[in-house]
C-alpha cells in the first residue's frame, strides 16, 4: 500500500523522488531516484515520516531522527493512543487509504492531528475524508479498505454466474469487469441514490427484477455484507490489541 501511494505521489508530482527515503529491513525495487537503507539518513529532520509496514512489526523500527515532524500511520489497528505512546513528541495522523489510490480513485479516511500538509498530500490518492471519532475512523477504513477485496469477490461471482449460464469463461470476466466499471463510474455521477438507479434498472416483472428479488430475499445481500464487514471489523480490534503489547 505504501508503494502504491508512493507511486502515485510521484507520478502526481507532489513530491520529488530526491526528497525521499525508504527504510526497509531489504532492498526492494523502487522508482528512480528514491533512496533507501535501513536506517533513517543522517540529515535535517524529515517535513513527514510514514510507518507503512506490517502492524506487528511496529516494534522493529529504527529510532526515528530528531526534529520537529509529524507521522503518518498507515498500520491498521494501530490507535492513536498506542503510536503516541511509542513515538512521543510527534504529531500523528492515522490514514487508512484502499489499493484504488494507485490510479487517484481510492478513498482515504484521516484522523488524529491535521498537521499541515497531509491534506494536500493525500488528495491526489482520490477522496479524503476526516473523521475526530477513532472508532468510527476504524469502522470508515474497514468499509473503504476492505471493500475493493470484496468488489473483486464479487465481480469473480458475477462472472462465475455468466458462465454457468453458458458464457464462455473469460468472455464472462470481461462482461463482468466492464459492467462493474461502468455501474460504479455512472453511480459516482448520478444525483440520486445507488438504490434507485437499481429500481430504474429493475422494471416491475423483468428479469432484472425476479434476480434483485434473490438479493433482497430476508435482506440476504444486506446481511452478508454486513456479516462480512463485521468480521474484518473484529479483526482490526485485535490488531489493535496486538500492537499495545
Amino acid at each position: 500500500m505504501a508503494g502504491a501511494m508512493l507511486r502515485r505521489w510521484l507520478e502526481a508530482g507532489v513530491v520529488a523522488p530526491e526528497n525521499v527515503f525508504v527504510v526497509n529491513r531489504d532492498d526492494r525495487e523502487l522508482p528512480t531516484g528514491v533512496r533507501q537503507g535501513r536506517s533513517f539518513p543522517d540529515e535535517p529532520a524529515p517535513d513527514l515520516i510514514q510507518l507503512g509496514m506490517k502492524p506487528q512489526q511496529i516494534g522493529e523500527i529504527p529510532p526515528l531522527p530528531a526534529g520537529d515532524y509529524g507521522l503518518i500511520s498507515i498500520l491498521a489497528g494501530a490507535d492513536l493512543a498506542t503510536l503516541q505512546a511509542r513515538f512521543p513528541g510527534h504529531a500523528v495522523v492515522r490514514a487508512m487509504p484502499n489499493l484504488p489510490v494507485a490510479l487517484g480513485k481510492g478513498v482515504v479516511p484521516l484522523c488524529g492531528a491535521r498537521i499541515p500538509g497531509v491534506e494536500a498530500l493525500m488528495a491526489p490518492l482520490g477522496l479524503v475524508e476526516w473523521t475526530e471519532d477513532e472508532k468510527l475512523f476504524e469502522w470508515a477504513g474497514t468499509l473503504s479498505g476492505c471493500g475493493p477485496a470484496f468488489v473483486y469477490r464479487f465481480i469473480d461471482a458475477l462472472a462465475a454466474g455468466g458462465a454457468a449460464l453458458g458464457v464462455p469463461a473469460d468472455q464472462a470476466q470481461r462482461l463482468a469487469l466492464a459492467t462493474v466499471e461502468g455501474a460504479g463510474l455512472l453511480a459516482a455521477q448520478s444525483d440520486v441514490s445507488p438504490a434507485t438507479l437499481a429500481d430504474r434498472v429493475a422494471s416491475p416483472g423483468g428479469s432484472t427484477r425476479q434476480g434483485m428479488n434473490v438479493l433482497d430475499a430476508d435482506d440476504a445481500l444486506v446481511r452478508l455484507v454486513r456479516d462480512t464487514l463485521a468480521a474484518s471489523a473484529r479483526r482490526n480490534a485485535e490488531m489493535a490489541a496486538e500492537a499495545r503489547k
